[in-house]
């Protein structure tokens, strides 16, 4: 496994754009919320540690991971300068898996490729739920920051561009 006993979170912080002018969105799943709510605390967190006062972030929260493309479009109209989508799926018996990671990947991406603002995909698709919590704040760190981190650049991207 690529990511065996080593903590990719970590970010050096002067090579981080300004934060501080910037809205964050942040759409979390209520699905595998042990998994999600790690997640969140590690963009918040992030986002906080940046510069980014706490007025400036807007949570939303949604049923599952499948809803996030929705919550994720309509938090585009809200004024922020990125979004990041939150989700845990986690492989089962059936297909269900597939058609969920899948329907959400392609929704995120049309966001991307449709609308202006960014749309962050924190979205992890494992196959335990020790994976997910392993992800989520635990020994493989948590992605959550790393999808801080993405928002942030991104923002600064659309800013400059």
């Amino acid at each position: 496994m690529a990511t065996e006993n080593k903590n990719l979170s970590d970010y050096d912080k002067s090579t981080i754009p300004d934060a501080s002018k910037f809205r964050f969105g942040i759409v979390v799943s209520e699905w595998n919320n042990t998994i999600t709510e790690g997640l969140y605390k590690g963009a918040y967190d992030t986002l906080i540690d940046n510069g980014v006062a706490a007025t400036n972030i807007i949570r939303w929260d949604v049923p599952g991971s499948f809803e996030l493309v929705y919550g994720c479009k309509k938090m585009q109209e809200q004024m922020v300068n990125a979004v990041i989508a939150i989700g845990s799926v986690i492989q089962g018996e059936t297909k269900h898996f597939d058609f969920v990671c899948e329907g959400v990947t392609q929704g995120i991406k049309d966001l991307n490729v449709m609308r202006e603002t960014p749309v962050i995909f924190c979205v992890l698709t494992d196959n335990t739920l020790q994976q997910g919590l392993e992800r989520s704040g635990g020994v493989h760190g948590n992605k959550g920051t790393e999808a801080a981190i993405a928002a942030i650049k991104m923002a600064e991207l659309r800013r400059n561009s």
